[in-house]
């Protein structure tokens, strides 16, 4: 029996008349099996006995039963059979691996056939990479840099973010963040920048010390140096609440921004800083101060000379981009108060008031470090002599002065012949020495220990060749950089030829100069000599200028156009320009108009705007807002013009202009001045966009 149940449970079809025989054979088992334990209820049950011969199960009623069980099984529905149970793991059984399906599989597997057919419906393409194969992050950052490079930063951006972040989805390292935050900074593109830096504090990514470098060069860089001078000072917040100590270079880069904020407090204090951490104080740092201090238009050359005779004094010797520093403060700013200037700057050094007597020869060694190692710098007293208080020094001025003038009086009266000697012809220095120009010696305060007995005071100083003067003009300039073991670039003697008076003998000197010093002359330096010639008002002179470039093999482009267009006063002058560079294959641009029409703006000369205006039309150069500015202006009446008061020939023409602007401002198209990062940001993602599908789930 116990047989029969187990190939029975085997077979799994126990249906109900099949179960119902089961249970009766199952019963009467377990009924004999207590009778043959118990002889009691063994004589009440003797229908019952199992074991004996005479009690045996029909087979009859057996094949009945298995019949009706396969006669149910047949009346079972098609749909049950696959159901029964046990029946999935015969599928499956087999299959060891599985994989992952695609979106594309998912896609292709639930698609309708009429969709198929559809024309508009395209077929999804998996992302395939520019090499064909699953590249690396360092593969990318060696892409990015490339382009970088190039000067292809949009390029470098989607590359990153479309095709390695999106396409592959690739984990990004620290350096694929870095290179990109140098490249944005290199530009100045300050928000896409901070935009990397946040997401890679998002990716729990740690920077380096070259990514806050580079995020204070995109500060420093930025278009808006204040907005850019805020981010810093946040980011160095934000460092500091960490407990993030800056490296040197860090916070050269930091310095930098302050400096092109022109923050000259600010940037003592970084000094203060750097000094308390142990940070070494290099030319770089000088660099930073110096370009501070040419942010000051007004006494920006007497702040960089105090700060070169504070470098010099610590034992550094300055660099080539030092001097050119130097040249754009004695450019663009001023020297202020000459009665303050002549105070700081002829003062005499303390070792000379009091020089050291030492006894004997100093050994080699020495010798060797006494030249290699800087003196300490003292910031405190640095910055409290580079900001002077003006009123309190102005009093000492006045008892100097009066002090100097008792000490003339006596000199006169002991019959020495004295007199105040202009240097140069606007007299920016004025010497206590004989009329004799040869045995006379120029003082040059690029050496502060030139200040010589004979030097009284310095004069007024109005013009950039007065302030290039009082560094020894251009043999004292050169000397200097040549004991300081510097040689001239290119950059040196443009700087110079902007400085410079204007005249022939100037350009040959400096030509002169580039032939020593092995350097080439390219288009910008003869750009800056025929702007400076043109300045003076010598139309002839930049036109020669311009003839010497041509004949050096050089091509003229459009600044060279517009240097020349400084010097056109007159109608026909421009008209002969507009040919000159219809020659040359050279449209004019919004800027050479801009410098036609403030020369004629400066004379009030209404028929040359006209014309002008009238020129524009035809060429169809749209004009900027430096251009609308000027024709506002010269649109208007002068403050103090009275028609029936006084009548005056160059302001009756004003009436005939202004309705001829206002026609023309209706039919001329402005120019938009174009964003400073409008060329670095990538476009707005589409569907279907650098090889990047997007697939709908």
């Amino acid at each position: 029996m116990s047989k029969m149940l187990r190939s029975a449970f085997q077979r799994g079809v126990l249906t109900r008349n099949s179960g119902v025989n089961v249970l009766k054979c199952a019963a009467s088992f377990s009924s004999l099996r207590r009778s043959a334990f118990c002889p009691s209820e063994r004589v009440q049950q003797k229908n019952l006995r199992f074991f004996s011969e005479s009690a045996t199960l029909r087979a009859p009623k057996w094949t009945e039963s298995s019949s009706s069980i396969s006669n149910a099984f047949d009346h079972v529905p098609e749909e049950n059979k696959g159901d029964s149970f046990g029946d999935y793991s015969r599928k499956f059984s087999s299959k060891r691996i599985f994989r992952k399906a695609s979106a594309e599989q998912r896609d292709l597997k639930y698609r309708n056939p009429e969709e198929e057919d559809d024309e508009d419906q395209k077929p999804v393409e998996k992302f395939k990479s520019r090499t064909g194969r699953r590249n690396t992050p360092y593969w990318y950052f060696l892409q990015c840099k490339r382009l970088i490079k190039e000067d292809k930063l949009a390029e470098a951006l989607v590359m990153f973010e479309a095709e390695m972040l999106k396409g592959e989805r690739l984990q990004p390292e620290e350096f694929n963040y870095t290179v990109l935050i140098g490249g944005c900074g290199r530009v100045g593109y300050l928000k896409k920048a901070f935009q990397l830096y946040n997401n890679m504090k998002k990716r729990s990514i740690e920077p380096s010390d070259a990514t806050y470098t580079a995020l204070f060069n995109a500060c420093a860089e930025s278009p808006w140096k204040q907005s850019g001078l805020e981010q810093a000072l946040k980011l160095k917040q934000e460092l500091l609440k960490k407990n993030i100590a800056l490296s040197a270079i860090t916070q050269h880069a930091l310095l930098k921004t302050v400096a092109l904020a022109g923050d000259l407090q600010s940037c003592f204090q970084l000094l203060r800083e750097m000094l308390q951490n142990g940070q070494p104080i290099t030319q770089e740092t000088f660099q930073y101060l110096l370009i501070s201090c040419v942010n000051d238009k007004q006494h920006g050359f007497r702040l960089a000379l105090q700060v070169w005779h504070q470098m010099l004094n610590i034992g550094i010797k300055p660099d080539a981009q030092n001097y050119n520093i130097l040249l754009r403060a004695a450019r663009d700013c001023g020297i202020g108060d000459p009665n303050l200037a002549s105070a700081i700057l002829l003062k005499r050094p303390e070792d000379e008031a009091n020089p050291k007597i030492t006894s004997g020869r100093k050994s080699r060694r020495a010798k060797v470090k006494a030249e290699t190692s800087c003196q300490h710098l003292d910031i405190d007293a640095f910055e409290n002599e580079l900001f002077v208080d003006t009123q309190t020094q102005r009093l000492g001025l006045t008892k100097e002065s009066e002090l100097k003038e008792k000490d003339q009086s006596i000199k006169d009266a002991s019959q020495d012949e004295t007199q105040m000697l202009p240097v140069s012809s606007s007299g920016s220095l004025t010497c206590q020495s004989e009329l004799s120009a040869h045995s006379s010696s120029l003082p040059n305060l690029l050496e502060p220990r030139t200040c010589h007995s004979s030097v009284v005071a310095l004069g007024s100083v109005n013009s950039a060749s007065d302030r290039l003067a009082l560094i020894g003009n251009l043999e004292g300039f050169l000397e200097k950089m040549a004991k300081d073991g510097q040689k001239p670039n290119i950059k040196t003697i443009t700087l110079l030829a902007d400085v410079m008076e204007a005249g022939s003998q100037s350009v040959q000197s400096l030509i002169d100069v580039a032939k020593r010093s092995h350097v080439k002359l390219d288009v910008p330096f003869f750009n800056t000599v025929i702007k400076r010639v043109a300045k003076a008002g010598d139309l002839d002179g930049a036109k020669a200028v311009k003839a010497l470039m041509v004949d050096r093999g050089l091509v003229a482009n459009a600044q060279t156009f517009c240097s020349i267009a400084l010097a056109c006063r007159r109608e026909e002058d421009a008209m002969q320009l507009f040919t000159d560079m219809e020659a040359c294959g050279i449209v004019p641009n919004a800027h050479i108009y801009s410098a036609l029409i403030s020369q004629g703006l400066k004379r009030l000369d209404y028929a040359y705007l006209h014309e002008l205006l009238k020129h524009m039309h035809k060429m169809q150069v749209p004009p900027n807002e430096v251009i609308i500015r000027q024709l506002e202006f010269a649109s208007q009446y002068p403050p103090s013009y009275d028609k029936l008061k006084s009548q005056n020939v160059y302001l009756d023409r004003i009436d005939g202009f202004r309705g001829f602007y206002k026609e023309w401002l209706e039919f001329m198209p402005g120019q938009e001045t174009p964003h400073p990062w409008a060329k670095y940001q990538s476009p707005k993602p589409e569907s279907n966009q650098d090889g990047v599908k997007q697939v709908s789930e």
